[in-house]
């Protein structure tokens, strides 16, 4: 592949990608012996961190497949390294490869707080839930030093509104100060990907993310705080993962999640060859068969993007897995649809110069 940087097993422990191909809008890039290499390669590839100055913290959407219509992401790329995560794709805008670059080149948004709170404190804002981690985790390691979540979360726990929180990090256990009191008001909700409870398939597809039984104790850990917790069987993996989608539900109730919800996985645009290429070097006697069964529910292709179908795909194998899904949903008392989080309690804190109520 005279495009792409091929980069050697040894150079890169601890990531997913096995490659790093440039972004389909970058110009073609060709690997070149520039002299340089005389000693010998780290067995790592270290993670960078840029900032970037947001102008608009909250992003709408239309989708028919979601059910929120805002978001908001605190860093973009994530260290977590997920492989088959299909936010990769939007690296390629910021001219870096949704392979190696998503996991190592990050942008943080330190400013993202301050203009949130601007934005929700304009007259004509309306509230409703707010979606965090949509497109990468708010909670990855990179958290910890930046706290950009953390920030964000005072100002939606200052203007009491809604908050909706996706992530597999370990680190939100750091925020029940916050979650706790908002999760009183009805306020929030969290959702805990978790995707096997095979610790050595977790670690290959998902390096650097807390492993099964850390994020069942997360899961714990939130929900006997009162935070109100859905287990994600997402993304199930045919072939690979998908036998255990009752055994995943059963031990996100047991560790207390009320609620649970799946997808199946996708490969949109760069994440096709990304996947595949990692389930060839990692599972050469599966690979035939995943890809067989994924293409059968996107009609022969490697995915169907259209509304409705994109999500958990067609046919006599999806419809299996979404019976085999509400069935253990039902048995174990797990629900698919949850209380609306509250918005009439929104409200504009007060600001300096306000003038003040004479009653």
């Amino acid at each position: 592949m005279d495009s792409e940087r091929i980069l050697h097993e040894h150079q890169h422990r601890g990531r997913a990608a096995l490659s790093n191909a440039p972004g389909r809008f970058d110009l073609d890039r060709a690997a070149v012996d520039d002299g340089w290499a005389t000693e010998p390669r780290a067995d790592t590839v270290e993670t960078q961190v840029r900032q970037e100055t947001v102008r608009t913290a909250i992003t709408y959407n239309k989708s028919p497949d979601l059910p929120f219509d805002r978001s908001l992401n605190p860093y973009r790329g994530c260290e977590h390294g997920c492989i088959y995560c299909f936010a990769r794709p939007s690296h390629a805008y910021l001219g870096y490869s949704p392979g190696l670059d998503f996991e190592t080149r990050l942008i943080a948004r330190p400013n993202a707080a301050e203009v949130l709170r601007m934005e929700l404190g304009k007259a004509r804002y309306k509230v409703a839930t707010l979606a965090m981690g949509t497109n990468t985790d708010p909670y990855q390691p990179c958290e910890t030093d930046w706290q950009i979540t953390r920030k964000c979360l005072e100002v939606l726990r200052d203007f009491n509104h809604p908050i909706a929180i996706v992530t597999k990090g370990a680190l939100i256990e750091r925020d029940l100060d916050i979650l706790a009191p908002m999760a009183e008001q009805g306020l929030v909700r969290v959702g805990i990907s978790l995707t096997t409870l095979d610790p050595d398939l977790a670690r290959r597809m998902e390096p650097r993310v807390p492993t099964p039984a850390r994020r069942l104790a997360t899961i714990k850990r939130l929900s006997d705080a009162g935070v109100p917790v859905r287990v994600m069987a997402s993304p199930l993996v045919p072939g690979l993962s998908d036998h255990e989608v009752e055994a995943l539900l059963a031990a996100g109730q047991a560790a207390g999640a009320d609620a649970a919800s799946w997808i199946m996985l996708r490969l949109p645009r760069e994440v096709s060859p990304l996947w595949q290429q990692w389930l060839a070097t990692h599972y050469p006697d599966r690979a035939a068969k995943v890809m067989a069964r994924l293409r059968e529910m996107h009609g022969g292709r490697d995915y169907d993007p259209r509304w409705g179908h994109r999500m958990r795909g067609e046919g006599h194998y999806a419809e299996m897995m979404a019976m085999r899904f509400k069935t253990a949903c039902k048995r174990l008392g797990l629900v698919e649809k949850t209380t609306p989080l509250r918005r009439d309690l929104f409200a504009r804190p007060p600001q300096a110069g306000d003038q003040l109520a004479l009653f």
